[in-house]
């Protein structure tokens, strides 16, 4: 049963996700009554818990990047862990490893932090690349395997994790195959003086943290998922998508372009997106506002005057003409 709905359909579709809305509306409620403003990069948040897939928090330390993803975990309960970034964190101790038996003889596996319905990784990116790249299997299928043996995590799974930009000490720059396996990226930025203002005061905050309520329960979210991957694509909205992709491929300031799996993040954040808007349908501005948080993170872009990936993505996005309706 889901509790604190608090938002009505936006759409008079009679197939409209109402069920799915609602819940999309009490997370987006109980993550903004402690994170300060930030509307934008809460319904990515929210969208990448709806569409099944990862998320990355970018950016310099103190903005609040780890009360969001413990927000975001609040509202949706199960299970938690927080994994804290080190350079000296090894695979194991993400993922679990083989330890003797109690009598003695033989080994059994022990489950590491993964093994949770929500991980929390802060400052993923101080780790080295042999623990990040412990993180592909498990991020992308679901399950880790130690010694052959394949070991399930819990279902549903979700990995929201933050890291510092390169330029700050004791940082590794990501592997493109870990930033391909988070479905969107977000920045939260400075706050304003408004904002600041509520964290000051203990209207927001980490003070308010513990008063969040959990807006329901795992099945709850897992019939949310199931409605966002029912959402309807029409063939004209995904060759839309299909040409931003190839957009980010030919931009002259591109050297890696957005892979085929950064399409189908981009297509489940759109489908995503369509369901907290109240429809059972993917619009072309729902595409557009998934490339723009979902497809930056994975380019790699040539030279050294390091432009914003984002600007690039905006300028693709803008270059390719919308399908008419």
């Amino acid at each position: 049963m889901i509790h604190g709905m608090t938002s009505a359909l936006a759409s008079d579709r009679p197939n409209a996700p109402s069920n799915a809305t609602s819940l999309a509306a009490a997370i987006v409620d109980g993550v903004s009554s402690v994170l300060a403003g930030r509307q934008s990069q809460i319904e990515v948040a929210t969208a990448c818990v709806l569409a099944g897939g990862h998320l990355l928090a970018e950016d310099i330390p103190g903005v609040g990047k780890t009360l969001l993803a413990q927000s975001v975990a609040a509202t949706i309960g199960g299970s938690f862990s927080r994994v804290q970034g080190t350079a000296d964190l090894l695979p194991a101790d993400v993922v679990g490893s083989l330890a003797p038996n109690a009598d003695g003889f033989g080994l059994h596996f022990r489950p590491g932090p993964v093994f949770t319905n929500v991980v929390l990784f802060d400052e993923l990116n101080r780790t080295n690349a042999r623990t990040q790249s412990a993180l592909l299997e498990v991020m992308e299928e679901g399950h880790v395997t130690v010694d052959g043996v394949t070991h399930p995590v819990p279902s549903p799974f979700m990995v929201i994790a933050t890291q510092n930009p390169v330029e700050m000490a004791g940082t590794y720059a990501l592997a493109e195959g870990v930033t391909d396996r988070f479905m969107a990226a977000i920045s939260l930025g400075r706050a304003s003086a408004s904002e600041e203002l509520e964290v000051l005061t203990g209207r927001r905050g980490r003070t308010q943290l513990s008063g969040i309520a959990q807006v329901g329960d795992l099945s709850d979210l897992e019939s949310g998922r199931a409605v966002v991957r029912r959402v309807h694509l029409a063939d004209a909205v995904a060759e839309y998508a299909v040409a931003i992709l190839h957009a980010t491929r030919q931009h002259p300031r591109v050297r890696l372009g957005a892979s085929t799996r950064g399409g189908v993040a981009m297509i489940a954040l759109a489908k995503a997106f369509a369901v907290m808007d109240g429809r059972d349908y993917v619009a072309p501005h729902d595409v557009a506002r998934s490339a723009n948080c979902g497809l930056a993170h994975r380019l790699v872009l040539t030279g050294s005057d390091r432009d914003p990936a984002a600007d690039v993505v905006a300028e693709c996005v803008t270059s390719v003409p919308a399908p008419r309706r």
